[in-house]
């Protein structure tokens, strides 16, 4: 039940998946620590130090029995998170609590229970994505050869097709997904190595048997599904990656912005309309309103998250020698949150994408009201051929759409054809001239482009909820 007497972030109460909440959540945090604790007796009974079968079975069974209770009275004595955690572990499984955290240091659970996470967090993203982009496809596909005016400026230009443009978010789009692919294949783990990286604790368990330290990493990794750690380190993994990691989701909020803000302009023209429901309310005042609030919430979330990869960047760039704890109140809000707003911007976008509206007979009649224009330089070249001046043509179609422009800004209709049949150099009737305003033949390579872009972009989509569905939900 929500506590309206206490503040919670929206992006909890509001937008973020129930997926992506649970992954963030405190619980999934500490039971990540535990099961590394499990990973690292297990690791250690193998390669011979003294720990018994029975204690690493104690710890695996009782990773899911946390008294918070307890942690929370422990954390209160000692100020230490993660030693309230060991302590209340050890209490749990009583056996083993002398072994628990053999040789380790508090980040060996904190930051490579971050890097699990956040390695999850970025493959449920990235299926999200692929939703999208779906969506998107079908889409550009549809409308591939659907004559569209088409703007430079924001001031009409030449013609495009509806397919075309939407053809234009989903490769920015794919090039969201390679970076997101990109940071998850360069993910390492930190593995378990001191308190300033120089494995000097396990020289000491290990008697100096740096290959059997070499192979309890490997271990802990591999439990984990990592192929390796970081070459070197201090005590916590390099803070690049977090800046790598939010540079990605901010990469997709700019592609996502882009996109959520060309549909609210084309909303404006009514050209094109994300969804809206039966019952929807568009305004509190003007009940005629049919707002784009979804893709104004996009934006808005978007926007949240460009200006949140701030925190890595500064965060990374002051990490002293080698260790700093000053990263680590920033990175308890600066991930997380970004997570989440990537997640519900990319649940936004996906339902924007999966119900938009095409007003097809707005857009003709739109692609009719300038085509007149567009059409000129091809007018130009057929009067030429029919024996006209190229320069004196040219003057005529200048001098005359001036005259068309300024009468269709006091509000009246466009007569630049008219115009140009009345002037004897100009060689075409105003017949002749309407037989060649078939806005298909202004759409240049439109649909060609749509269909290669989607020939790279198919494979990639396939069986989109076969993708989905080996994320561990």
């Amino acid at each position: 039940m929500t506590n309206y007497d206490q503040y919670q972030s929206p992006l909890t109460s509001r937008y973020a998946s129930q997926y992506m909440l649970g992954l963030f959540s405190a619980d999934t945090r500490y039971r990540t620590w535990r099961k590394l604790w499990v990973a690292l007796a297990r690791a250690q009974m193998q390669l011979g130090l003294p720990v018994t079968q029975a204690q690493v079975d104690e710890l695996a069974d009782n990773v899911e029995n946390i008294d918070y209770e307890c942690v929370q009275k422990r954390e209160a004595q000692v100020r230490h998170d993660v030693m309230a955690h060991v302590y209340a572990y050890g209490q749990a499984a009583p056996t083993a609590a002398g072994i628990i955290h053999l040789g380790a240091t508090s980040c060996y659970v904190t930051d490579n229970a971050d890097l699990i996470i956040y390695r999850d967090a970025l493959r449920y993203l990235r299926a999200e994505l692929l939703r999208v982009m779906a969506n998107l496809a079908d889409f550009a596909d549809e409308y591939k050869a659907l004559p569209t005016l088409g703007y430079t400026h924001y001031q009409p230009a030449q013609l495009v097709t509806v397919g075309k443009r939407a053809s234009l978010w989903l490769q920015d789009l794919l090039s969201d997904l390679e970076e997101i692919d990109f940071v998850l294949g360069s993910i390492k783990f930190l593995g378990c190595r001191g308190t300033t990286g120089t494995e000097a604790s396990f020289m000491e368990l290990f008697g100096g048997d740096t290959a059997k330290i070499d192979e309890m990493n490997r271990m802990i990794a591999a439990e984990f599904g990592f192929a390796g750690c970081f070459d070197v380190c201090g005590q916590t993994y390099p803070r690049k990656l977090d800046a790598r990691i939010l540079n990605c989701l901010s990469s997709v909020a700019q592609s996502c912005y882009r996109m959520a803000n060309d549909i609210r302009l084309l909303q404006h023209d009514r050209q094109i309309e994300e969804p809206f429901e039966k019952d929807q309310i568009g305004s509190s005042a003007m009940a005629y309103k049919r707002n784009p609030m979804r893709s104004e919430r996009i934006c808005s979330l978007a926007r949240y998250l460009m200006t949140d990869v701030l925190n890595t960047h500064i965060t990374a760039s002051v990490q002293w020698l080698e260790r700093t704890l000053d990263d680590s109140a920033n990175r308890r809000i600066s991930l997380p949150e970004g997570f989440l707003c990537a997640d519900a911007v990319l649940r936004l976008a996906q339902n924007v994408t999966d119900g938009l509206h095409v007003n097809e007979k707005i857009i003709e009649k739109t692609v009719r009201e300038y085509l007149p224009f567009i059409a000129t330089e091809n007018l130009m070249m057929e009067a030429v051929k029919r024996g006209g001046d190229r320069q004196k043509l040219h003057e005529i179609i200048r001098r005359c759409s001036m005259a068309a422009s300024a009468r269709m800004k006091n509000g009246e209709e466009c007569d630049l054809l008219a115009r140009l049949a009345a002037e004897q150099e100009f060689c075409l009737t105003e017949v002749e001239m309407n037989k060649l305003l078939e806005p298909a033949l202004y759409i240049g390579r439109c649909p060609e482009q749509v269909d290669a872009l989607l020939a790279k972009v198919r494979p990639l989509l396939a069986d989109v909820e076969r993708q989905s569905a080996q994320i561990n939900l």
